[in-house]
């Protein structure tokens, strides 16, 4: 029994993980998550990467005498979906261990 670190092991264990966590993320990225506010008004469809894939909004969001309330709808269904296409890459990266108040990123 020895009782030297073993650098080496230390590397490889790293490297695994790199690898996971990319193919987490990369996984993610391709995933799409709709947010949405109004009771459905207003859709937004998000990418796992953070891209605005889509925005739907339904004719009853619109009146042109509300202009505002129409903006407001678009900014939480956006944020709506800002926060699902987070927790795709916050699971996907718990699901290989890195994550969580106790994972090694201490998120």
């Amino acid at each position: 029994m020895s009782d030297q670190f073993d650098l080496g092991a230390l590397l490889e264990q790293a490297k695994a993980l790199q690898a996971q966590l990319e193919e987490a993320q990369e996984t993610a990225a391709q995933q799409v998550v709709e947010g949405q506010a109004g009771g459905g008004l207003v859709k937004v469809q998000i990418s796992g990467s953070l891209h605005v894939e889509a925005v739907t909004i339904d004719s009853g969001a619109i009146d042109p005498d509300d202009v505002t309330l129409l903006e407001d709808l678009v900014v939480a269904a956006v944020n709506d979906g800002l926060t699902q296409a987070q927790n795709l890459t916050r699971n996907a990266i718990g699901d290989i261990g890195l994550g969580g108040p106790t994972g090694l990123l201490g998120q």
